[in-house]
């Protein structure tokens, strides 16, 4: 990381608008006041002035700055333009550190560089957006109605985690692999929320249930959003990429927690399988575990829903043993979601 002449770390205080009232990563500049540049991680977060996704460079936008290190009102659909830079600079934060906590990866590339962070790209652009060539991540301001800023935890989470997939697997953007790319920055974007382990937004199996609420996707019965798909068949690859990856969402799911009905963290759960089978869940920081193993040692850039079971059988062999109840569980999973 670069290092910045008279200027020095320091802790700043974010009323965030999805996590309450939080400290952040800032740095003291020369002139006394502090700016949303992260000296642990390597991160600046920035406001893109409503600049059009496809318009935003790494040096487009203004750095926040502020004179007393006192950030946002902790208000959604706020007017106060550094509160949804208070949830994207400790989003990106968590993201780092569940990353390199819980699998030694040191940053998106592992090479220990932080991204540009955007906040308020766009107008009323409900989205978020990872971009390797910018090395940024791009949010949006919701829809100004219902969906807030889009800069919740596990909504950053699965951002930052495609530029995880981009310097692995490389997961092309199509057909089943693509629905493997976007199923796995769910995968770890809700890891990250369950890393964070936030009081006010507890871990669950809801994605961007805080900024497109109720929610945008859910792992236990993709199908309840009318589009994703509950198990694989021969048409699964046909489908946009952000509902083929229900089956992957689905697979994880039943891993994790197992089949039927049960309440997690408060929220109820009823997942089915697709071939009848009863399944026992083995906590999702294995499956995590195995996946980050399938991604980072075996996947490549055209595997597919019969590859990932592969994959991740594999991983699981590695980590726990061919004969251990945690590959058992990975198979009978994989089963579940008609991926043989």
């Amino acid at each position: 990381m670069e290092s910045w002449d008279a200027e020095q770390s320091a802790a700043g205080t974010g009323h965030s608008e999805y996590t309450g009232d939080i400290l952040i990563d800032t740095t003291q500049q020369a002139d006394g006041s502090y700016a949303l540049i992260d000296p642990v991680r390597g991160h600046t977060t920035k406001d893109a002035r409503n600049l059009s996704s496809s318009s935003v460079k790494a040096s487009s936008g203004t750095l926040y700055t502020d004179a007393d290190n006192v950030w946002g009102d902790g208000r959604k659909f706020s007017t106060d333009r550094a509160t949804a830079a208070v949830d994207a600079h400790a989003n990106t934060a968590w993201t780092y550190d569940y990353y390199k906590n819980t699998f030694g990866r040191n940053g998106i590339k592992n090479d220990g560089k932080g991204a540009t962070v955007f906040v308020h790209v766009g107008t009323n652009w409900d989205n978020a957006q990872w971009s390797d060539a910018c090395f940024c991540m791009m949010t949006g301001d919701g829809d100004g109605t219902t969906d807030p800023e889009q800069v919740d935890l596990d909504t950053m989470g699965h951002e930052m985690t495609h530029g995880v997939t981009s310097a692995t697997a490389n997961l092309r953007y199509s057909s089943e692999s693509g629905g493997l790319n976007e199923a796995t920055s769910d995968i770890f974007g809700t890891m990250v929320e369950w890393y964070a382990n936030n009081a006010v937004d507890k871990g669950d199996y809801l994605f961007s249930d805080q900024s497109t609420p109720p929610w945008l996707r859910r792992f236990d019965k993709p199908s309840l959003d009318g589009r994703s798909a509950d198990c694989w068949s021969k048409s699964v690859g046909k489908l946009d990429v952000h509902y083929s990856s229900g089956v992957a969402n689905h697979f994880f799911y039943l891993a994790s927690e197992g089949s039927g009905a049960k309440t997690v963290n408060g929220v109820a759960y009823n997942s089915p399988t697709c071939n009848g089978s009863t399944v026992t869940g083995i906590g999702n920081q294995k499956v995590a575990a195995v996946w980050y193993r399938a991604l980072t040692v075996y996947m490549t850039s055209t595997t597919n829903y019969s590859g990932a079971r592969t994959a991740t059988l594999n991983a699981a062999r590695d980590l726990y043993g061919a004969s251990s109840a945690e590959y058992a569980a990975i198979a009978a999973a994989w089963s579940a979601v008609s991926v043989s």
